[in-house]
């Protein structure tokens, strides 16, 4: 109370008094159901009902207000729990009056067996009279500006606060309109806003509203303004009133704001740098500017570039060089521009300083003058379309992320008349260092997603072979670009003995890091393929070479994560012999293989699953199926299978049913089933690898036992001989004979019985000496002076290729020679 009384003629005592005495104040008790049961004589001076009219009539009759149940059950409620309400209300007074009382509800209580409700008001009273003082200085000194108008809205009084803001003396406004003296104010408008007040009698409060005043006419402020109706004691309405108050500042913040956060939502939708820059440019005419170019250096747009244009000559020695990214205008076509998208551009914002670029600092040119004579000298073209479509005003902001100079974003005005401004230079560095942080990490991921993409295609397998043995037909599909270039890989090695290895592995991740990861792996198996391993043995060494590749660490956190991931492969190998038609499978955490006879029957085989390569310490193991000549053989990564459900037994069951229908070539085959189990790009990639098994006949292979006798070499030699000749290569009949003799020499000699030798033409062809040992052949270089050790050294200078493999009764060295 201390505070409102400064200023003011202090209540009386009585006054004071009576604003905590409540013994006038009027009561009454009402029942639980509404029904008046006590009236006090301070009621019926309020509200001048005589107790006899009112004792045992409803309440509601004394409420001018609208009923609302659910207010009044709440409001009982909380009466009956013990605790009281007090607030104002509208009661009618017994002539018609509509009274605005102070209401106060005790607690329920019960009289009799009735609950009942103590019921207290008083009506609004003035505390206290305003002083002059008081009122001149609210008037006259506020911060906010006011003003009074008449009937015809037109000026009668004004504080100082809005002469201020208008920039119009008082005596010029005294009499006149609104519209009369500032027209660009809206003022059409806010003349509307206080007729529907003189109309209606209703308040309009904070409306807001940009212009210029005579103030400050080269900026543009923001108000917020609000109406009142002026109402005489006959309740007649003699004028309107309005206060303002000047908003700039917060309406620039929330300006501000607003356009950087709807800049992240239209800018940096794409992970493309050309498209990034438009995106800029648009969303910033005309929001912002009348024109925008931004410009980027060829080596930002360039995925083999690193981002910056400085040498160790320094920035002297350098220009930039820079290409149009995107530009927009709010005239068709840009005509402004002097340079089209992709056109090669200097950088030259006026005054043409380089040292803008390198320190990243931005450049406000309020007033473009285009008579400058340096600048207009080099560039007559520039200067020409500044004054033909009057640029007048302009922003150079570097693109800058990361410590890296990208280009430069360029902002002018020409048909809004309103300069550049200190405030906009912060809008326009907000909007660019948002965009160029989007233009990095586009560049980032192009230069990224290029590489990985390339690795992955020299590293992938360029044509497939099955030889004699397999129809192969594979199928390859990347993941999309949001997910990245994958580690799914799949190859077919061609072995001994017309045999054939197929492999398929996925590597968990995506980027270079998987993609080297599948690199390395698919080189590996190709190794241990090499050295006929069985497929069980295969996989054990492979996980023992993840587990050591798993263990380099470095310094290099990217060479870590790509060690790391190999963590995450799996891998499935299979060796398809077209002689026994058995096929031998291992795999490692991986999905298992399908299988279509060629009767159409489908089946996964039921393999031992094994661990994913990478954990260590359980052994895998192998499974063997046999093939009928003409059946389907499918290897495939999880994501063909996964689908939108992730559901991988549905996924398989999907596969198999497509597979079924063998009525297509192996190649449409293997592409339609990928594309109808993946319709849309996926985030994994896909991989397919099938064979169509083959059969060699007994025409094409032919064995004898031979005894452990060394006169046994010459019956060996000469079957041989004469088999290669009935196969028609009378050609090879020397050589065979020289192999067959070297090889079964060594083998009647240092190895065990039993000894066997067999002859296998597909596309090559092949001799075989088995035996029961398991000790492994050398090849030696011997000296001019040794008589002996050169059987395997002329085996080798012979043949197309040779070696050995291991069998469960023993090994059996092989010859490759290759057919006229």
């Amino acid at each position: 109370m201390d505070s409102t009384r400064r200023g003011s003629d202090p209540p009386t005592s009585d006054a004071s008094r009576d604003l905590f005495d409540a013994s006038t104040d009027a009561a009454a008790v009402v029942s639980a159901d509404g029904v008046v049961i006590g009236w006090t004589r301070g009621a019926e001076e309020l509200l001048g009902h005589r107790a006899a009219d009112v004792v045992g009539c409803s309440a509601a009759r004394l409420v001018a207000m609208p009923a609302d149940p659910m207010r009044i059950a709440g409001l009982v409620e909380r009466c009956r729990a013990g605790m009281g309400w007090n607030g104002l209300v509208t009661l009618r007074h017994r002539d018609g009056r509509r009274l605005d009382v102070d209401l106060r509800v005790s607690a329920s209580f019960r009289i009799g067996d009735r609950e009942c409700f103590l019921l207290s008001a008083r009506g609004q009273r003035q505390q206290w009279a305003v002083g002059r003082s008081v009122l001149d200085g609210f008037l006259l000194r506020s911060p906010v500006g006011m003003a009074v108008l008449d009937l015809d809205l037109r000026y009668v009084w004004l504080n100082d606060t809005l002469e201020r803001f208008g920039g119009v003396p008082r005596e010029q406004r005294l009499g006149r309109r609104l519209s009369e003296l500032l027209p660009g104010l809206q003022a059409e408008t806010i003349e509307g806003l206080m007729r529907k007040v003189l109309e209606t009698g209703v308040p309009i409060t904070d409306y807001e509203y940009v212009g210029w005043s005579w103030a400050d006419p080269h900026r543009q402020h923001a108000y917020s303004t609000s109406f009142f109706p002026l109402v005489a004691a006959d309740d007649s309405i003699t004028g309107v009133c309005y206060m303002v108050l000047d908003v700039t500042e917060r309406w620039t913040a929330r300006r501000l704001l607003s356009l950087v956060n709807e800049a992240g939502t239209s800018i940096g939708r794409t992970l493309d740098v050309m498209r990034t820059a438009q995106e800029l440019a648009d969303f910033a005419v005309p929001r912002f500017a009348d024109f925008v170019a931004v410009d980027l250096l060829e080596s930002v747009l360039s995925s083999a570039g690193h981002g910056t244009w400085l040498t160790d000559a320094g920035p002297a020695a350098a220009r930039p060089v820079m290409r149009r990214a995107g530009m927009g205008s709010v005239r068709e076509g840009c005509p402004e521009a002097v340079a089209r998208i992709g056109d090669r551009v200097e950088f030259l914002p006026p005054p043409s300083d380089i040292e803008m670029l390198i320190k990243g600092e931005p450049m406000l040119v309020p007033v473009l003058d285009p008579s400058d004579a340096l600048w207009a000298a080099a560039h007559p073209e520039r200067v020409a379309h500044i004054r033909e479509f009057g640029l007048h005003s302009l922003i150079a902001v570097p693109m800058l992320a990361r410590n890296t100079v990208l280009g430069v974003a360029t902002f002018i005005r020409s048909l809004n008349p309103t300069a550049f401004q200190p405030d906009d230079v912060l809008l326009a560095r907000e909007l660019v260092a948002r965009a160029a942080l989007c233009v990095d990490n586009a560049r980032r991921y192009t230069r990224e997603h290029t590489a990985a993409v390339t690795l992955q295609r020299s590293l992938l397998p360029q044509a497939l072979t099955g030889g004699k043995a397999l129809e192969v037909a594979s199928h390859y599909l990347p993941a999309d670009p949001i997910g990245g270039v994958g580690g799914d890989w799949f190859d077919v090695i061609p072995l001994s003995g017309a045999r054939v290895g197929l492999v398929v592995g996925d590597v968990v991740g995506h980027g270079i890091g998987a993609a080297a990861a599948m690199g390395r792996l698919r080189t590996a198996v190709q190794t241990l393929a090499d050295m006929e391993l069985p497929p069980d043995e295969l996989l054990a060494h492979l996980d023992d070479l993840v587990l050591r590749l798993s263990d380099e660490r470095t310094g290099d956190e990217a060479a870590a994560q790509s060690a790391a991931a190999f963590l995450g492969a799996t891998c499935l190998y299979a060796v398809y012999d077209p002689v026994t038609r058995r096929c031998a499978m291992a795999r490692a955490g991986h999905p298992p293989p399908v299988v279509v006879t060629p009767d159409g029957q489908v089946s996964f085989p039921e393999l031992p699953a094994g661990p994913p390569l990478g954990l260590g310490g359980i052994a895998f193991e192998a499974g063997e199926i046999e093939l009928p000549a003409n059946s389907l053989l499918g290897l495939y990564t999880d994501g063909l299978i996964e689908g939108s459900d992730g559901d991988l037994e549905a996924g398989m069951a999907r596969l198999a049913d497509l597979l079924a229908r063998q009525g297509q070539d192996l190649d449409g085959l293997c592409r339609s089933a990928v594309q109808r189990l993946m319709p849309l790009p996926q985030r994994d990639d896909i991989a397919l690898l099938l064979a169509r098994t083959r059969v060699l006949d007994a025409e094409q292979v032919v064995s004898w036992d031979v005894p452990a006798d060394p006169a046994a070499v010459s019956e060996a030699r000469a079957r041989a001989a004469r088999q290669v000749a009935a196969w028609g290569f009378e050609e090879l009949a020397m050589t065979t004979e020289l192999i067959v003799s070297e090889l079964v020499t060594n083998a009647i000699r240092y190895a065990e019985p039993p000894v066997r030798l067999r002859l296998l033409r597909d596309s090559l062809l092949t001799c075989e000496v088995a035996d029961g040992s398991s000790t492994a052949p050398r090849l030696r270089h011997p000296r001019s002076t040794d008589e002996g050790g050169r059987g395997l050294f002329l085996v080798a200078q012979l043949t197309h290729r040779w070696g050995a493999r291991y069998t469960p009764d023993g090994k059996i060295i092989w010859a490759e020679q290759e057919l006229p």
